[in-house]
């Protein structure tokens, strides 16, 4: 069995055909996408149809849960930038689509094979925590030590990695929408020209772990930005280029 796991599309659907049509040459048997699926970016409602065609499970994340409520629950202070944004996004979407983002879960279950694999956004204890290569083993036990051994995988931080976890291990697909290098000055910061996911296969006993990285064409991307309508778009863009 091989499940494809996607995070954070952020409104990108451009991004999310790309791996989509990466996914028909690499047939998977499920999706899971592990939320921040539609604000922020310059396609709202194009995600969300694409997600209704998917008919896969999802995540609720931080940013998607905060465009619906505007409710602030993490560490990052609203300005009034994201709220134009927000204001932005949330026309572009009908009663129904705002109804299919609450829809989404806290946590995700499925077997894979003889293994169950625990889907969330940043811990299963909230969509907040943020888990990196180098968080304290201490902290990354009492994030996620009380759920082994299950098989783990939670987005949140666009960064693709994985982390032994007992005998077991857990690991970020990485970002559809909006990957990038963390490791960078503000200052002339740039997105990377790629989508981000991870398949996850288990076969007779034994598991693997795949995470790709699928380019697609930047020009496309930052006209589709540029005619959007969507506040700030020329910043956006910029990151781009």
């Amino acid at each position: 069995m091989k499940v494809a796991i996607i995070s954070d599309m952020h409104g990108n659907c451009f991004a999310l055909d790309a791996v989509l049509a990466d996914l028909e040459r690499h047939p998977s048997d499920a999706i899971v996408c592990l939320g921040d699926a539609v604000q922020g970016g310059a396609q709202p409602a194009e995600t969300i149809a694409r997600l209704r065609d998917l008919d896969c499970p999802i995540v609720m994340g931080n940013a998607d849960a905060w465009l619906l409520t505007s409710e602030e629950t993490g560490r990052e202070e609203t300005t009034q930038r994201m709220l134009e944004i927000r204001e932005w996004s949330l026309s572009q979407l009908s009663a129904e689509n705002r109804a299919f983002i609450a829809s989404f879960q806290p946590t995700v279950e499925m077997l894979l094979g003889e293994y169950k694999l625990l889907c969330f956004h940043g811990s299963p204890a909230s969509f907040d925590v943020i888990i990196l290569p180098e968080t304290p083993e201490e902290e990354f036990q009492r994030y996620l030590g009380e759920h082994q051994p299950a098989i783990m995988t939670g987005g949140h931080t666009h960064l693709q990695f994985v982390r032994r976890l007992g005998n077991t291990f857990f690991f970020n697909p990485g970002s559809v929408g909006f990957a990038y290098n963390r490791h960078q000055p503000e200052e002339g910061f740039k997105a990377d020209p790629w989508a981000e996911y991870a398949i996850l296969s288990s076969e007779d006993g034994r598991i693997s772990l795949e995470f790709r990285r699928v380019p697609f064409a930047v020009d496309a991307l930052v006209s589709i930005i540029l005619s959007s309508g969507r506040p700030y778009a020329d910043a956006m863009a910029a990151q781009y280029r």
